[in-house]
């Protein structure tokens, strides 16, 4: 397909519903191309380098008060004639739609800004070079992690007599180091190739791996920590899903209330599609644009699509995506704000020092305050207790350090931690936040967590990882 064709593919698949449905079905179609390369490494070797490219057709149609959607892969004239045919007859056959929110008008939408062709089109070698340069700088550590690059191009049309069109592409890098048993982490998303640095990624992760061994076990309880960014990506992925969805806060399985300062002051939450080159628009079509979810600690709004926005008698704030009908909107790109930088794109790596545990100077700063505490790069496999509170348990990777009189002293084995995400951002509870937010890439393509080190009062460690 060649440069902008999805817009015009979109635009037939709308004619082809209504030759076929008829002049009263409403129809919009979302045809996207995804050029994925991942470069795989292990054992300090890359064993796969893989690349794919597809285009998918997502079609959602209304027809005499019932809604069905389908997707497709198929953008041959005969593929397309079956989406839409299957698609008329899922929602004639379907239930009732009594809250169908209806088409987006047609309204000016943001053009993409200009995508870096060196990334979108960048060879296994270029991958390869970054890989080596990890490995090299691990100083023969193992190693392991993966090195990617994603081209999208999407184009919009409904029956409304609305479209629009984007493009948009992402590199990433995410690897650890091995000293025996312990492991170090670095991570980075960005919107060029030329700005992931093999070399500093890897020689973070070796630091970090060679400071974490022989860690001490330390007993259950509450102690202030200096939460890494990666660690901080989760709590933003966590509020982003079950806390400033409103599809949960119509149904009061949020925390969210809307004008209550139910965070520190320190913590201003944006989500910020547009501040990284990405898609201008949603799987609705209605534009993306940035939005303040939390503003110097009180809750200034949840996201919205279509649906969602008209149950609340407001507007879609531009976070439709496929399945939202079920799971609702979901704000993908939050980035907590980092002290005294309200405006910019900092990623806050290039030349930064990296000395054992601390792995930069942001996170110095933070750590040299702490009395008594825990350093914590990384938190996996957490999980929602309760969606109300947002209370999650979780582990603990990737290195913990115990800080004592603003020096790292020992590794620390593992936690499991439950804790409720909202109470530990509570007012007061924010000790410190850095300057500098680092884009975490997310294992889903467009979606992304940009947040400073953190430092809190107080966090639950509940046991240890094995606990």
């Amino acid at each position: 397909m060649s440069a902008r064709s999805e817009l015009e593919l979109a635009g037939q698949v709308i004619d082809l519903v209504r030759r076929i449905g008829g002049p009263d079905v409403a129809a919009e179609a979302v045809v996207t191309r995804a050029d994925l390369a991942l470069t795989r490494f292990a054992n300090s070797f890359i064993h796969q380098n893989v690349a794919e490219s597809g285009v998918a057709v997502r079609l959602r149609v209304h027809v005499d008060g019932r809604t069905a959607a389908a997707n497709g892969s198929s953008v041959s004239p005969e593929g397309v004639r079956t989406l839409v045919e299957r698609t008329l007859t899922a929602a004639r056959l379907g239930p009732p739609d009594p809250a169908w929110p209806g088409l987006t008008a047609a309204t000016p939408t943001p053009s993409s800004g200009p995508v870096d062709e060196a990334t979108a089109y960048a060879d296994p070698d270029q991958r390869a070079e970054r890989v080596r340069a990890f490995v090299d700088a691990a100083g023969g550590l193992e190693t392991a992690g993966y090195c990617r690059t994603t081209h999208r191009s999407s184009g919009f049309a409904n029956s409304a007599g609305h479209s629009a069109y984007g493009h948009a592409v992402e590199a990433a890098m995410d690897g650890i180091a091995r000293a025996g048993s312990a492991d170090g982490v670095a991570r980075l998303c960005a919107d060029r190739l030329a700005d992931l640095d093999g070399a500093v990624l890897g020689a973070r992760a070796a630091a970090k791996a060679r400071a974490a061994v022989d860690p001490v076990e330390l007993p259950p309880g509450r102690y202030e920590v200096v939460f890494e960014p990666a660690a901080v990506a989760d709590l933003l992925q966590n509020l982003s899903w079950y806390g400033f969805n409103g599809k949960r806060h119509a149904e009061r399985q949020s925390f969210a209330e809307p004008g209550v300062a139910q965070f520190d002051p320190a913590v201003t939450v944006v989500d910020d599609p547009l501040s990284a080159v990405d898609l201008p628009f949603d799987v609705e079509g209605t534009p993306r644009r940035r939005l303040t979810l939390v503003e110097a600690g009180t809750t200034r709004a949840v996201v919205h699509d279509r649906r969602t926005a008209a149950a609340a008698g407001t507007h879609s704030t531009g976070h439709g995506i496929a399945g939202g009908a079920s799971f609702g909107p979901i704000p993908r790109n939050l980035r907590l704000l980092g002290r005294d930088r309200a405006d910019g794109d900092a990623d806050g790596t290039a030349g930064l020092p990296t000395v054992g545990a601390v792995a930069d100077r942001d996170t110095a700063a933070l750590v040299a305050q702490v009395e008594r505490g825990l350093l914590v790069s990384d938190l996996w496999y957490t999980r929602v207790l309760d969606p109300k509170s947002l209370v999650v348990t979780g582990l603990t990777r990737n290195g913990v350090w115990l800080v004592e009189d603003g020096q790292v002293t020992s590794a620390v084995r593992d936690f499991r931690f439950t804790e409720s995400y909202p109470r530990a951002l509570g007012p007061g509870r924010v000790l410190g936040v850095g300057r500098e937010p680092v884009r975490q890439p997310d294992r889903l393509d467009g979606v992304w967590w940009t947040a400073p080190p953190l430092r809190l009062a107080a966090w639950n460690f509940t046991g240890g990882a094995s606990g």
